[in-house]
């Protein structure tokens, strides 16, 4: 599948409905971040046919090169260097795969895709990744969410609107999204108030999240959305009153 750019203004016209929806289970940001801490190196994949067939959740997180997703999986994670941060941004083209869970029973993987839009990437590679990209969004079938990193003084790229479209349908079947608005210490309060209900309104049936790593901000709340869609069956049993 190749990606071709579109123009939208609103990535989810139709945003899942969540009339009778479940309330999301109770679990501290301790829980959460001690479960996050527990990632390690699984596998790492050039194309999709190199990636194990998996059938615990997972949560992929895509972005633009230089919008601070390596800085954000290993602030999450409490590891410095889980994620990688190459020095030569766009140039590292690989699906990495980290394994979450306690007493060494994997119960979720983090999918780390590698940054786009980087300007000194020949475009033969840019067009190879972004349907390596595009492939995996689409038919990853274990693929339970997707947390979009956008640094909020630029806003949503054109780059970042294609890839909304590429995974609206999903979205629209319930796949859970998440756009973490990275370094928000380099705006102001009011800047940030204005950034949010703007992402809020772009990212129709997305949740969207404020983050800074240098001020720890964010933190608990995106870690705790995170544990609660990589546990439905917890949810659900919160939900009905039946232990889990």
């Amino acid at each position: 599948m190749t990606i071709s750019p579109s123009s939208i203004a609103t990535p989810f016209a139709n945003p899942p409905s969540t009339a009778g929806a479940g309330l999301a289970p109770v679990v501290t940001p301790v829980v959460a971040l001690g479960w996050l801490h527990t990632a390690k190196f699984l596998t790492t994949a050039p194309q999709l046919q190199f990636l194990p067939a998996l059938d615990v959740p997972e949560i992929a997180f895509v972005g633009r090169s230089n919008a601070g997703k390596s800085t954000c999986i290993n602030t999450l994670t409490q590891q410095k260097q889980l994620a990688f941060a190459s020095k030569k941004p766009g140039r590292t083209q690989h699906i990495n795969l980290f394994a979450l869970g306690k007493q060494g029973v994997t119960d979720a993987v983090l999918a780390d895709l590698p940054g786009y839009g980087y300007a000194a990437v020949p475009k033969q590679d840019k067009i190879r990744w972004q349907q390596v990209m595009a492939n995996y969004l689409v038919t990853r079938e274990n693929l339970k969410a997707i947390v979009l990193m956008c640094d909020p003084r630029h806003g949503l790229t054109e780059l970042d609107e294609v890839l909304l479209d590429v995974v609206r349908p999903r979205v629209e079947e319930g796949l859970k999204f998440l756009v973490i608005l990275t370094k928000a210490d380099k705006l102001t309060r009011a800047e940030q108030t204005k950034a949010l209900a703007i992402m809020k309104l772009q990212a129709g049936g997305g949740e969207v999240r404020l983050f800074s790593a240098t001020k720890r901000q964010g933190i608990d709340e995106v870690a705790t959305l995170l544990w609660q869609w990589a546990h439905p069956a917890t949810a659900q049993a919160a939900t009905s009153g039946q232990p889990e």
